[in-house]
């Protein structure tokens, strides 16, 4: 089995246009939440959402792929591109080496944001009458399907290994790292780019998610209040982060810096419900985890917590994380970064997983802000200040809709 190491990160968020601004914010406990300017919200009652500010794509893209790709793939360009300069990867590695590397991304709702804006367009067309030969774009299909964010990273990088787009819900992005660090533990690939990329912020997305009950109806930056007594529901966002993920060796003879490494992945079904979580799926995905790495409960020094702010999904989680430590669940400090990122689906689980990688480097816990009143059934360890701390172990989870759950366990490479 090969060690699995984490090289080089990537990301794009409501927190900042690169991962290092958004950590120095997450850190800093601010909101990236504010009013929706990507449409008119004013009809609707979510008004809300996590949108990226200032990103522009042409710094990664030509104007006319920008055209043709749905946002969510110029966010995957982006945080791959970075990701690959994070890690020393132009001009410092053998042309063979990078050309033979994979991509995993993952991605819940890929291009539904353009094929919303393409159905309005053919409905406007064929009410007003006349013949025309097409009514939506040819590059309706490929700029909109999942997998077109591992494709064109491939594409854009000259990546000829695998190459998976992973749709897995909300866990999407963590699965995608785990399926690389798979990978690469089993000598698959020995270099793979992985995380997680979404662009939901329309107008179907918000009413969709809102109509089910899932989002907050507070309306203001403080909207998204994870493990608090008054929350009522996520905050939509957008994203993507991508990781690098690398066989340990291969990263020491490269001389690059080494985030952290990956020990353990639990992928499991609850075989339960379409939406209501169950905790003890959602345990059993930690406990397997737990066991690849070889760990106890008592190791783990941070929980970077799924913790979208739904009132029936934090204390699934938190009774997930009872029945997966033990009395050892009370003790290990708990935090939800979606409180200042909101949703990003599936790009909240890869950037949480960078995050808890940095945080072991530092030796700090990002705090989950909003956090004013306490839940009785929500009753463990919530960091809501920056807080150091000594972390040889973290675990990053993430659970979606289906009852798919998706939990990484990371270890502390000292220098």
């Amino acid at each position: 089995m090969k060690r699995v190491v984490v090289t080089g990160i990537g990301a794009v968020s409501p927190l900042g246009n690169t991962f290092q601004s958004a950590w120095n914010s997450a850190k800093a406990g601010i909101s990236g939440i504010g009013f929706i300017t990507r449409f008119d919200a004013s009809r609707i009652m979510w008004k809300v959402a996590g949108e990226l500010k200032g990103f522009d794509p042409v710094r990664f893209l030509s104007p006319k792929e920008v055209r043709r790709l749905d946002p969510f793939v110029h966010y995957a360009v982006a945080a791959a591109v970075m990701a690959a300069e994070d890690a020393e990867l132009f001009g410092k590695v053998e042309s063979h080496q990078l050309k033979n590397s994979a991509v995993v991304l993952g991605s819940s709702r890929g291009g539904i944001s353009t094929i919303e804006q393409a159905v309005i367009l053919s409905h406007e067309r064929a009410s007003a009458g006349g013949k025309r030969k097409r009514n939506v774009s040819p590059y309706l299909m490929p700029a909109t399907t999942i997998s077109m964010a591992s494709s064109y990273v491939a594409q854009k990088l000259g990546l000829h290994g695998s190459c998976l787009g992973i749709s897995n819900a909300c866990a999407s992005g963590t699965n995608a790292i785990g399926e690389a660090f798979r990978f690469v533990k089993y000598g698959i690939e020995s270099l793979v780019f992985c995380g997680g990329a979404e662009a939901p912020i329309c107008s179907v997305c918000i009413e969709g998610y809102g109509s089910a009950g899932a989002l907050s109806e507070r309306n203001d930056s403080t909207a998204s209040r994870p493990f608090d007594k008054t929350r009522d529901g996520f905050v939509l966002s957008e994203g993507a982060c991508v990781l690098v993920l690398e066989e340990y060796s291969h990263a020491r003879r490269r001389g690059v810096r080494i985030y952290g490494e990956i020990v353990g992945y639990g992928n499991t079904a609850d075989a339960f419900h379409q939406t209501v979580p169950s905790p003890e799926g959602e345990a059993r995905a930690i406990q397997n985890a737990l066991t690849e790495a070889g760990l106890r409960p008592e190791d783990i020094g941070c929980i970077n917590a799924h913790g979208t702010a739904t009132l029936i999904g934090d204390r699934a989680e938190t009774r997930a994380l009872k029945v997966a430590f033990g009395k050892a669940a009370y003790s290990i400090p708990v935090t939800s970064l979606k409180s200042m990122t909101g949703h990003m689906l599936a790009s909240s689980g890869a950037f949480e997983t960078a995050a808890s990688l940095v945080s072991m480097n530092e030796g700090v816990i990002p705090p989950t802000v909003n956090f004013e009143e306490k839940d009785a059934e929500c009753d463990l360890d919530y960091v809501t200040v920056l807080r150091e701390k000594t972390i040889d172990y973290a675990v990053s989870n993430s659970f979606g809709f289906g009852g798919v759950n998706a939990v990484l366990i990371l270890r502390n490479v000292k220098p």
